[in-house]
């Protein structure tokens, strides 16, 4: 079963809003395989006009937050969408290297797979990647939690 999401369907997974939803489309997303998104680097992103104007950079912090929104979609589908009293957090980060830069008018493939969930803490390895290059890669840890 792959299936894929429009930005409308990303929207009703996830909270984040502009400027800070890093997720534009699912390309494919399967509780087995893992899921592939994609966000369009563009220079109209709020970040640009402050990280190197002269030579603009997609701030690798970033980047490892596009892959934990893509963990959460991945995380979403295999329980059900999540109620307004749920939120998902990011809470380690293990292994993180930058390989290439993401500049304005790359496509960021996320690619993340579930490696573990063990008592509600969720383990992914997770990878960027441009034009087939690797352009950051890492483990990342996420939890959900209600709202009190």
């Amino acid at each position: 079963m792959s299936l894929q999401m429009d930005i409308h369907e990303v929207m009703e997974y996830l909270p984040h809003r502009y400027p800070f939803l890093l997720i534009d489309r699912v390309l494919s997303i399967d509780p087995e395989e893992g899921i592939v998104a994609l966000k369009n680097v563009t220079i109209n992103e709020p970040f640009f006009p402050g990280h190197y104007p002269h030579h603009p950079v997609m701030p690798g912090v970033l980047i490892i937050e596009a892959m934990a929104q893509a963990a959460a979609l991945l995380s979403f589908r295999n329980m059900g969408k999540p109620d307004e009293n749920t939120v998902y957090y990011f809470v380690g980060i293990d292994g993180a290297r930058f390989k290439r830069p993401v500049i304005p008018g790359d496509q960021l493939i996320l690619k993340v797979k579930l490696l573990r969930n063990m008592r509600g803490l969720w383990k992914f390895a997770a990878v960027a990647e441009v034009d087939g290059q690797v352009a950051a890669e890492a483990e990342i840890m996420c939890t959900m939690r209600t709202k009190s």
